[in-house]
């Protein structure tokens, strides 16, 4: 039997990710981005575009001036456990992260055209790319940002036993009309549009391997047929508990326990390894804990 109790406490990054959403002959779907096998977190995974927040997002003065909604409709939009500068900051990683990783600008200009979204697509693939070129780009050519595209959807702390973590906020917008995804081919290296279920079976199947939160997610997303659907959700959802899942490692792979899991309050969680392959539970039925079996996150019963 395992058993797992965490004791050490590890500083965990900011962090932002935006689920991008748009219907496509009657049917919703997401756009997932598999990240670099050489990256550092969750290498060969199908993950939301998004990445962790940097010193040029806090510049609260100029994208305070740079953005459609105003300090007060930030705070009610993506309060209340947040401070006006942290939620600006943390919109303002997500857009650029969807810009850096996905190739989609949420923003507007007066003198926006196809050909400028094209030469800053252009600028984002740039192999010397400076590390404050999104705050030159806001500031010198008069874009705002889209932050009324956003809504918030969860909250994410990554486990305390993991070497590296985040406290993510994950956002929701639908693709806008006219751009067009494209990974990076650095950090992220494949991109699909997919409905949530397609994610789900095609990550049973070791096609499309999710990340745990992706994983969670897709299946939250899953419910929903229609992106208007989702949209009522999302315009009337808050952040809502946040979701710090617990880790259990195994000799080989290991679990993670959801905060919805029976024994998640329990100081010891005892695992079995051998009872996990009969575990596995089919697409589409509810779960509380995900197991690594050979690099695939597959949904366990308790």
């Amino acid at each position: 039997m395992i058993n797992a109790s965490e004791t050490d406490c590890a500083d965990t990054t900011p962090a932002a990710t935006v689920i991008l959403t748009r219907e496509q002959a009657g049917t919703l779907q997401v756009y997932l981005l598999k990240r670099s096998p050489k990256s550092g977190f969750m290498a060969g995974n199908f993950v939301f575009p998004g990445g962790t927040v940097d010193g040029n997002d806090h510049h609260f003065k100029l994208f305070n001036n740079c953005c459609d909604l105003t300090p007060d409709e930030i705070t009610i939009r993506f309060g209340p456990d947040l401070s006006d500068e942290q939620a600006l900051t943390y919109c303002v990683a997500a857009v650029r992260e969807t810009l850096e990783e996905a190739g989609i600008f949420l923003a507007s200009s007066n003198n926006s055209s196809t050909a400028d979204l094209e030469r800053i697509n252009s600028l984002r693939l740039a192999a010397n790319l400076e590390n404050d070129w999104f705050v030159k780009l806001v500031e010198n050519e008069q874009w705002r940002l889209s932050l009324s595209a956003l809504d918030s959807w969860s909250h994410w702390i990554t486990p305390v036993l993991m070497k590296r973590r985040f406290d993510t906020r994950f956002f929701i917008a639908e693709m806008p009309a006219g751009q067009f995804c494209r990974p990076d081919a650095r950090e992220t290296v494949q991109g699909l549009w997919l409905s949530p279920r397609e994610g789900l079976v095609g990550n049973m199947s070791g096609n499309i391997p999710l990340s745990p939160p992706t994983l969670v997610t897709l299946h939250e997303l899953s419910k929903y047929q229609t992106l208007k659907d989702l949209q009522i959700e999302a315009a009337n959802r808050s952040w809502g508990q946040t979701i710090q899942p617990r880790l259990v490692p195994l000799p080989e792979g290991a679990v993670i326990v959801e905060p919805w899991d029976p024994m998640y309050h329990q100081k010891v969680i005892n695992i079995d390894p051998e009872d996990l392959p009969s575990s596995v539970l089919p697409v589409g039925t509810s779960f509380s804990r995900v197991w690594l079996d050979q690099g695939i996150w597959k949904p366990i019963s308790f």
